[in-house]
């Protein structure tokens, strides 16, 4: 009888842990989520930031909205009969929600903007993050934010008249946070290419901001503006924006308006993180 013995193999002293690496999506999916888990974590560690970027608009509405009531008592957009204080709250709130993203996202390429003068962004860049997750994991860390002030404002408003509408607004929001984050990409773009000249990250970001602004009949009704005025509006992507943002938060999400607002927010969304990957990928 013989006994068959089975050798086992040699036990090394010290055994190279297994690593799991990702390709494809899966990769660009699990670098995004630590992309965003990072940029949000600071937002978090520094709330008082997100809460200080509230004083601007709440200064707009307590300020500008009865103005706006004493000037337009007639109606907004050629209406007729007298406008109360609900009613500019309900015209104006929208506008100035719209106004905090495009405020938050416009500057969001600023702190990219630190981060590469100090020499942080290139230690990130040296990780095996895949470069398009870096772009997209920013640009997602936006929307969280734009949420919680949109709520802030429209809660606020309420004792005075403003009627808030659940489910359209937070679909409103929605299509904000996709605004919001094509925005982001090409503030992020701008940031890139304004490496050490600081001076032209400000300059094109002031100089686009305010006529944008101006030109979608946020603060003030186009209809009130010269023909001219009306013209150039329709080339504005916030312009459908304001329009949307206004339609749903009326509670009328089957207004034409919320679809071009759609349209404007899946466009601007879509060249955004374009450009944005592009430049990120040829980032040094």
């Amino acid at each position: 009888m013989t006994e068959q013995t089975r050798t086992a193999p040699p036990a090394t002293a010290h055994e190279a842990p297994r690593i799991v690496t990702r390709t494809g999506l899966g990769k660009f999916f699990a670098d995004t989520g630590a992309v965003f888990t990072r940029e949000i974590l600071l937002v978090l560690r520094d709330p008082f930031t997100l809460i200080f970027s509230l004083l601007q608009p709440l200064i707009f509405l307590g300020l500008f909205g009865p103005l706006l009531t004493g000037a337009f008592g007639g109606g907004f957009g050629g209406g007729s009969g007298s406008v109360s204080t609900a009613d500019t709250l309900q015209w104006f709130v929208p506008g100035v929600i719209v106004m905090i993203s495009l405020f938050g996202t416009s500057m969001s390429g600023s702190n990219l903007l630190y981060e590469i003068m100090t020499g942080s962004y290139e230690r990130v860049l040296a990780t095996p993050l895949d470069r398009s997750a870096i772009l997209v994991g920013r640009a997602l860390k936006e929307f969280a934010p734009l949420l919680v002030q949109g709520l802030i404002i429209a809660l606020v408003c309420i004792p005075f008249g403003f009627t808030f509408h659940v489910l359209p607004a937070l679909l409103g929001l929605a299509l904000l946070g996709v605004f919001g984050i094509g925005v982001g990409a090409l503030s992020h773009s701008l940031a890139q290419a304004s490496k050490n000249r600081e001076w032209l990250f400000w300059g094109v970001q002031q100089s686009l901001l305010f006529p944008l602004l101006i030109l979608s009949g946020m603060m003030l009704p186009l209809e009130a503006g010269p023909s001219w005025m009306q013209a150039a509006a329709k080339f504005n992507p916030l312009t459908y924006m304001v329009d949307a943002e206004r339609a749903l938060f009326a509670g009328t999400v089957a207004d034409p308006a919320v679809l071009w607002g759609a349209i404007a927010a899946c466009v601007t969304c879509v060249v955004g993180v374009a450009v944005g990957i592009r430049s990120t990928r040829r980032a040094v």
